[in-house]
């Protein structure tokens, strides 16, 4: 019932906004003319704004005939904006009444263009989107959002842009994994911390591409290293001046919030100082990773790295309107930073950072898992359930140093070197029950205690010399890759399980160990590139790589010792020393054509990789060598009237990691013992990707779609036995069988009359995983179905509004279990509602609910969290605001997460934060100009 009067009060509020503003029939024609010849001028640009404050409308070229005519629209003052390449621009007011609702401009004639292209600059009004060739931009002013709101609240209005609660960013079904600030590293890789600390009013565009490698980039020809990357551009008259958001809060149950925020901004010198701290789950930057919490045994999805893993979630968004995803913990965070990037001199500029930043995360969960398959001994029909109840607080300190020098030697030498040096600690306190049953027997119960400290020192970098030659295309780079780190970890696991016969005779088992374990690695990849220019349009390159991995593992395990009272009994099964080698030699060509629409390139690399792997504790070798042929192909497609399309084909060899390979037990869970292989072979991947891009200025719709196929043969997937007692022990092999597919579809429509923008999603997967379930080939087949639609407007200076709903269908059907097949369907929505009160009063709330099905027993919930939020402004440009904030009125928030791999299904409930009161103040600095 909640959810339909949220529906009916929004929709109201959007219908009264409709009715008070005049109805749309009118259409302003026109023609466009070579002042001097008096020719037509076609494909000319035709924009039209409000007079008032100059927001855009809609937008229009003219025909084969010079003629334009924008239509739909309302009663009111506008502005006609006409340019066209090598002539001067016009602006024309007009005025549709109800008398005069189409009014025709008739012939405006534009002049010839006779300054110097330096003496000129032309004012333009952007569509919302544009497209040139793979590079999508979204026009900020098209996409208003609150004042001094983040950079956040404005990728959540962009059509196929999707910002989770944890702050990661996902453009059109993939992963946005780098942020630029006008094309520069802003805090080195950390998106968060441009996109939480930065002002959205500062922001130009937005640029979604996928970036190529500084090497590739430089070369001209593709290959296959890209990251979807975003860059926002800022504003010409913000790129002067100091900005930053300031505040304190206080709250109910301790809750508190501090930040701090100075940049100042000199055209191409930047520097940035933020600190921050707050336990409302509001972290302002990446962890970059960590150590993972173990629970069952290894990460979902087995040793090979979590694919073919799907996770639902449902319930429990904090404080984060629409917001996609949940936290499943509660964090407690602080960092502070320093960000400078300027030019030193005519050859070197520079961009570099420090953050410091601690983070202790809090998570108490409950979970059910239902394994495919039951124990040894018993029938196949019969699967292993698993409830664990999770108690676990990690805290983690990090230092970040990044820094990216470019040197330009002389006019065709230059140097690009970005090393960076990272040191880590984490300490971990676990404390975990759990039960396993079998066809409704008890087979074991256990407690474990698990605290261990690590400390992780880690650097490296990427060093680039480029250069080119007379010869136009003609050039020779070389590249440097390293990576250099030497993780120590120091544990005390003490457990108590207790085992049941058939006969529900209990057998007490206790474990009081301690684990010392170091893992350095030293990585090292040089590449060389060499680029002959065949013609005008074609190109040849040949490239050398060679790759050096050096893997090591020392863990020790030494049991207690009840007569000296100390851990100084060494237990050989559980302890082990090994290196592991992988060396790879790889040569090719790529032959790249361009013309005026299109890029096509084929390439294929021979590659002889050599794995050598030393068990010390036993004094054993392995070593074995593989030859593969690795081809490629590319083609991109950039058509008239903002239309894109990219194919890409690649093959990789994936190594095994030094935790795969070190032929040891891990018991830091002892009913869930996880252990390596030293057999392992590399996987070989095959993947093609294909996306398309379209705008059509004169409608303001976008269209952006994305397929993506992958094929794994030698997939390093989990081989899974459960003993008679119910201990589960994984290790990894390879098998053959391993298919993904995902597709993505999101239609954006722009109603500029009403500054509304529609947005329509379609995401759609399926993977097929291969594993071994008690030494028997097991298929996991994962499907999923989602829709979700979107509406969101800064409908007038009052009045800020936003909607989405998504429904997601998934099936998780089990070769060696079809019993333990599901289905299971989540509903969500989201609504917000800016409003502009008078005195300077602001109301802010927002709602999120979920309900889904096809759980676990208990895990099947409702749920509607809401929040709200009164402000006052203050000072002349509304810079102060003193707000009070209610969170989880209804006193609704969980936290519910399916997980399916191809072994297990399990369900996880979460606690997170619960209501609480927050009373703030911020200051937002804004002095530009000087």
């Amino acid at each position: 019932m909640r959810l339909f009067l949220l529906f009916g009060l929004l929709l109201g509020l959007a219908t009264a906004g409709r009715a008070q503003a005049p109805t749309q029939s009118g259409t302003v024609r026109g023609t466009l003319a070579d002042s001097t010849t008096g020719k037509p001028l076609r494909e000319a640009s035709v924009s039209l704004t409000l007079a008032k404050d100059s927001s855009y409308v809609t937008f229009g070229i003219t025909d084969g005939d010079g003629r334009f005519a924008l239509k739909n629209l309302a009663v009111g003052n506008y502005l006609v904006q006409v340019s066209a390449l090598g002539y001067r621009a016009r602006l024309i007011p007009v005025a549709l009444t109800p008398t005069s609702p189409a009014p025709d401009l008739g012939t405006l004639r534009l002049g010839v263009l006779t300054q110097k292209l330096g003496e000129v600059v032309v004012t333009q009004e952007r569509a919302p989107v544009t497209v040139s060739g793979d590079t999508i931009a979204f026009n900020a002013k098209s996409f208003k959002t609150q004042p001094n709101a983040a950079v956040e609240s404005l990728l959540k209005k962009l059509p196929g842009v999707e910002v989770d609660r944890d702050g990661s960013i996902r453009a059109q079904g993939q992963a946005v994994n780098r942020v630029l600030v006008d094309g520069k590293p802003f805090f080195g890789d950390d998106p968060k911390m441009a996109t939480r600390n930065l002002p959205a009013d500062i922001i130009d565009k937005v640029q979604l591409y996928d970036q190529q490698s500084d090497q590739s980039s430089f070369s001209g020809i593709d290959d296959g290293n890209r990251q979807r990357t975003l860059n926002l551009v800022t504003k010409r008259d913000k790129r002067k001046g100091y900005f930053g958001a300031n505040g304190l809060g206080v709250g109910t149950d301790g809750r508190y919030q501090a930040r701090l925020g100075v940049n100042r901004f000199n055209n191409g010198r930047q520097i940035s100082v933020l600190a921050q701290a707050n336990n409302i789950n509001q972290q302002g930057f990446s962890d970059n990773g960590g150590p993972a919490v173990a629970d069952f045994g290894p990460a979902p999805g087995g040793p090979g790295g979590g694919a073919g893993m799907v996770r639902v979630q449902s319930g429990g968004r904090q404080n984060a309107p629409g917001a996609n995803s949940q936290p499943t913990n509660i964090t407690e965070s602080g960092a502070v930073g320093l960000n400078y990037r300027d030019a030193w001199g005519k050859r070197a500029e520079v961009a570099t950072s420090y953050l410091a930043s601690r983070a202790t995360v809090t998570t108490d969960q409950q979970i059910r898992r239902e394994n495919v398959a039951g124990v040894a001994g018993r029938e196949t029909g019969t699967p292993l359930v698993t409830d664990q109840t999770l108690l676990n607080r990690s805290t983690t300190t990090s230092h970040r140093f990044n820094f990216r020098l470019d040197y330009f030697i002389d006019s065709l030498t230059s140097v690009r070197a970005t090393p960076y040096a990272w040191w880590q600690t984490n300490d971990l306190n676990r404390q975990n029950r759990q039960q396993s049953s079998a066809g409704g027997r008890l087979l074991n119960q256990g407690q474990n205690g698990y605290e261990s400290t690590m400390a992780n020192p880690n650097g490296g970098g990427n060093f680039l010399l480029m250069r080119r030659f007379a010869k136009l295309g003609r050039s020779l780079s070389a590249n440097l890759n390293s990576t250099l780190s030497d993780r120590d970890d120091n544990a005390l696991n003490r457990a108590t399980n207790t085992f049941f016969d058939a006969n529900g005779t209990p057998l007490t088992q206790q474990l009081n160990q301690r684990i010392e374990q170091a893992t350095p690695v030293r990585n090292n990849v040089v590449n060389l590139s060499y680029v002959e220019p065949l013609s005008l349009r074609t190109k040849l390159e040949t490239h050398y790589t060679f790759t050096d991995a050096r893997n090591n593992g020392r863990r020790l395990t030494n049991d207690f010792n009840e007569l000296t009272g100390q851990y100084d009994l060494l237990n050989p099964g559980l302890s082990n020393e090994f290196t592991s080698l992988f060396q790879a030699n790889r040569t090719g060509l790529t032959l790249q054509k361009r013309r005026l629409r299109y890029t096509i390139g084929v390439g294929l690399d021979a590659q002889r990789a050599d794995l050598e792997v030393r068990n010390l504790s036993n004094d054993t070798t392995i070593q074995r060598s593989f030859t593969s042929l690795l081809p490629n192909a590319l083609f991109n497609y950039t058509g008239t009237r903002n239309r894109s399309l990219r194919l890409n084909y690649r093959t990789r060899l994936n190594a095994p990691t030094a935790t795969q390979l070190q032929p040891v037990r891990d018991n830091s869970n002892p009913l869930s013992i996880q252990t390596g292989n030293p057999t392992l072979r590399p996987e070989y991947v095959q993947s093609l990707i294909a996306t398309y891009s379209q705008f059509n200025a004169a409608t303001n719709r976008s269209v952006f779609g994305l397929l993506n196929g992958s094929r794994v043969d030698d997939r390093i997937v989990s081989a899974t036995s459960f003993s008679e007692r119910g201990v589960q022990t994984t290790r990894p092999v390879n098998a053959d069988g391993f298919y993904s597919l995902t597709g993505f579809l999101s239609l954006g429509q722009r109603l500029s009359a009403h500054k509304i923008n529609l947005s329509l999603t379609t995401n759609a997967s399926f993977i097929k995983s291969p594993s071994l379930v008690n030494g028997l080939p097991n298929a996991g087949r994962t499907w999923s179905l989602g829709q979700g639609a979107s509406v969101n407007s800064a409908f007038n200076e009052t009045l800020e509004f936003g909607l989405s709903a998504n429904v997601t269908y998934q099936n998780a059907a089990y070769s060696r279990l079809p019993e333990q097949n599901a289905t299971y369907l989540t509903q969500t929505l989201t609504a917000d509602v800016f409003y502009q009160l008078p005195a300077r009063f602001v109301l802010t709330s927002d709602v999120w609910y979920s309900n889904n099905t096809g759980r676990a027993a208990g895990f099947n919930q409702r749920i509607a969290l809401w929040n709200i939020g009164l402000a006052r402004q203050f000072f002349a440009n509304k810079q102060g605001e003193l707000k009070l904030q209610a969170y989880d009125v209804l006193k609704q928030n969980r936290s519910v997460v399916r997980n399916t791999t191809e072994t297990y299904v399990e369900d996880v409930r979460s606690r997170v934060l619960q209501q609480f009161f927050l009373l703030s103040f911020t200051y937002n600095l804004r002095h530009f100009g000087k």
